[in-house]
This record gives C-alpha cells, sequence and structure tokens, in this order.
C-alpha cells in the first residue's frame, strides 16, 4: 500500500467538495437551456450555492444550493395548468412535461461526491492505522 498515494487528503476533499458546488450550479444552468425551460430567464439565474458548511477537516460536510421553488415543478411536470382538487379530467390533453433538468444528474454528482469522499477518508483511515502499526515510526515519533 503506497501511503503517499494521498498526499493531503484534507486538502482534496476541501478542493472536491468547492469544485462540486461550482459543477451542480454550471451543469443546472446548462439542463436548464438545453431542456428550454427558460421563460423570463430567472430560474437560470436563480441557481446558487451557499456557503459550505465544513468541519476544519472536511469530513463532516453541509452543502447546500438554491433556485426558484418553480423549478422543481417544471423538473416535475406540474403547475398551474390543473388547479387543485381536479380529478385531472380538465377537458383536455394535458401540455406540461418533465423537463428534468434538477434530479438526475443531482442525484449521480451526490453519489459521486459520496463515492470520492468515502475513498479520500477510508485512505487517510488506512494510512493511520499503517503508521500506528509501524513499529519504526511508533519508536521515533512518540
Amino acid at each position: 500500500m503506497d501511503l503517499n498515494q494521498h498526499p493531503n487528503p484534507q486538502g482534496e476533499r476541501e478542493k472536491f467538495v468547492l469544485a462540486f458546488n461550482d459543477t451542480m450550479l454550471k451543469i443546472w444552468q446548462e439542463q436548464i437551456t438545453l431542456l428550454d425551460v427558460i421563460d423570463t430567464g430567472r430560474l437560470l439565474h436563480s441557481v446558487s450555492a451557499l456557503p459550505v458548511r465544513a468541519d476544519g477537516r472536511f469530513i463532516e460536510i453541509g452543502l447546500s444550493q438554491a433556485f426558484l421553488e418553480y423549478g422543481l415543478w417544471q423538473d416535475f411536470g406540474t403547475g398551474k395548468e390543473i388547479p387543485r382538487g381536479n380529478n385531472g379530467d380538465i377537458g383536455r390533453e394535458k401540455r406540461r412535461v418533465a423537463k428534468k433538468w434538477f434530479s438526475k444528474k443531482y442525484y449521480s454528482s451526490v453519489l459521486n461526491l459520496r463515492d470520492f469522499l468515502a475513498d479520500n477518508i477510508g485512505q487517510s483511515f488506512v494510512g493511520v492505522v499503517a503508521k500506528a502499526l509501524d513499529d519504526t515510526y511508533r519508536r521515533y515519533n512518540h
């Protein structure tokens, strides 16, 4: 096992998490544009990353992104077309179509973040255990 595989795992985690936020904004804006989820442009310009909350080691992380609420209804293909309480029969075919600009890409990106953090933190732990079991390291560093 190469203990130098992750020379600065904490720095790698911090970079990855910050890049995740930036990448999500770019993906969402790209999807909004590609799927033509644009009427006034307010949704396109509303996506934002809120400040990252992290402990100093980037092991416990809080990420938040924001956009206008009606973006969810565009993603689901629902909205004002059918009034509340209606059984779904509005006398004509439903025109709204789900435009999956948010959910699919977000879910897969969150899974990528999960996998990266699991590997990165796992490698850090392996390094700690390996050093603890190394007689030479313990003899000269404790």
